[in-house]
């Protein structure tokens, strides 16, 4: 890969970054241990920061405080824990271009993507307020002679919470909102390479939370992560992330049987009938498929299109994706695909598309690193993708699509499913009863008709299958985070 340099500004000035220690009970504290990891910018591979990398100890320590909170804070009225959200709305909207210059930094975002995270993050917060009033749960009534029953929701307690690199702030988000406003308190562990604009949120809204509400531990999964999820006075771990990371998750949350939630990985299928508008495909793949540099779990990377189709469709595909802007997310707005998180992630991607053409695939598009520093592939199009091969089965991460062919509807449903993920999917048809039809004979918890990786907190995301249990957004987001308890009440006279 060519070292040759892009000189431009950084997007964050020093001054501008949080307190890279640990977040609890209110402050900002040091490690109890003297290990640290390195941050890195993927743009140009540069250390921006150390941070601590937590241990079992400074886990002890951050959930005692939320342990404590918790007595408090499950028992405030939904008005106030929904004012406390709205507050953060309020601080992160104003502070909305720092989070993204922040985001885009650390993780390479385009500052495109970076901003719609901070927007949604925005978004999530004034969601979860609203939600937070409106549990409704089964009217009180005498179903045994002479006892009234009524159905009470409860927070859980302290819930541990593990977030993943592609989507630090977002993703940190989708955790805090719903868990805080269901009433619990909350130790929270960002991904290593990622830690910065979740700490930048700590430092923000750190006046807004009574103090051990909310705590960050940075810091390894195999060393914070594995310690939330043991550690006796956590009632639940959310995780989002690989499916190695939630096998691990659920394997050592089993020891206390404490409930676990889990959104996993994906392998989003694309099935394209040849009634479908071949421009409004290609269109919609060029952003779903290479969003986020394709570092997104329900990316729609798998494209399965009728036989008779492909090559047009191959054409169409080509035409668009070449025109995406490859870049350091510091050059400018007009940047469309950044770097890959990390030098492992990046070599990661570089081996599946090493033996992806090994077996037969073509890169009719890209297929390489990109020519020049830092963490790039260049944006791909695999065809002559055989089923059953690791490109078809298995989760890439980055920005390649690959194309296989169908020859009837039974075959395109039934290769749509042979994956072991069930995380989201699409079907493209101007057929009215085909996009009502196929759809519900496909095995991923989000289908799209006629689009794909469109998002409304209004609604569910979660998987089946390999890709995890547990929802993430709407409602389904905050009962998941709760309990619901029966009260019988006696009145016989």
């Amino acid at each position: 890969m060519s070292s040759t340099r892009v000189d431009v500004a950084p997007l964050v000035a020093e001054q501008e970054f949080p307190p890279v220690k640990h977040f609890i009970n209110g402050e900002f504290v040091e490690s109890v241990g003297e290990s640290f990891s390195e941050v890195v910018n993927p743009a140009n591979g540069e250390v921006i920061a150390r941070v601590p990398r937590g241990s079992v100890a400074d886990v002890d320590v951050a959930v005692d405080a939320a342990h404590e909170a918790f007595a408090t804070w499950g028992a405030v009225t939904p008005k106030e824990r929904s004012e406390a959200m709205l507050a953060i709305a309020q601080i992160v909207e104003e502070n909305a271009d720092l989070l993204a210059r922040l985001e885009a930094h650390n993780a390479g975002k385009p500052l495109e993507v970076a901003r719609d995270d901070v927007d949604g993050t925005v978004d999530i917060f004034r969601f979860s307020a609203g939600a937070a009033r409106s549990f409704t749960e089964a009217g009180a009534g005498d179903f045994v002679e002479d006892h009234t029953s009524f159905i009470v929701r409860e927070p859980l307690g302290v819930i541990g919470a593990i977030v993943p690199w592609n989507y630090p702030l977002l993703m940190g988000a989708w955790k805090i909102a719903p868990i805080l406003a269901a009433g619990n308190t909350l130790v929270l562990k960002p991904a290593e390479q990622t830690p910065l604009s979740v700490l930048k949120l700590a430092e923000l809204i750190a006046g807004v939370l009574p103090r051990g509400v909310f705590n960050v531990v940075t810091g390894l999964g195999r060393e914070v992560g594995e310690a939330l999820s043991h550690h006796e006075k956590i009632a639940m771990v959310a995780m989002t992330g690989s499916v190695g990371s939630g096998r691990a998750v659920a394997s050592a949350a089993s020891d206390s049987l404490k409930r676990v939630h889990l959104e996993l990985g994906g392998k989003a299928p694309v099935v394209v009938f040849k009634d479908a508008d071949l421009d409004a495909v290609a269109e919609g793949i060029r952003e779903a498929g290479f969003w986020n540099s394709g570092q997104e779990c329900g990316a729609g990377t798998r494209i399965l299109v009728d036989k008779e189709v492909e090559t047009e469709l191959v054409e169409k595909l080509v035409a668009q994706i070449e025109t995406l802007r490859v870049g350091d997310p510091s050059e400018g707005d007009h940047i469309e695909q950044g770097p890959l998180v990390s030098k492992q992630h990046f070599e990661r991607v570089q081996g599946f598309l090493e033996r992806a053409q090994q077996e037969g695939a073509v890169a009719v598009l890209g297929g390489k690193a990109a020519d020049r520093e830092g963490f790039f592939i260049e944006p791909t199009v695999l065809t002559n993708v055989l089923p059953g091969t690791e490109a078809a089965q298995e989760e890439i991460f980055g920005p390649v699509i690959t194309v296989e062919t169908f020859e009837s509807e039974d075959e395109a449903i039934r290769r749509a499913n042979e994956t072991p993920y069930g995380l989201s999917a699409s079907v493209w048809t101007t057929d009215a009863a085909r996009s009502i039809d196929v759809p519900r004979k496909i095995d991923a918890g989000t289908v799209w008709v006629n689009s794909h990786l469109v998002l409304a907190n209004e609604v569910p995301w979660g998987g089946f299958k390999g890709s995890g249990y547990g929802r993430d957004l709407s409602i389904y987001a905050l009962q998941d985070y709760s309990r619901t308890k029966h009260i019988q009440i006696n009145h016989g006279r």
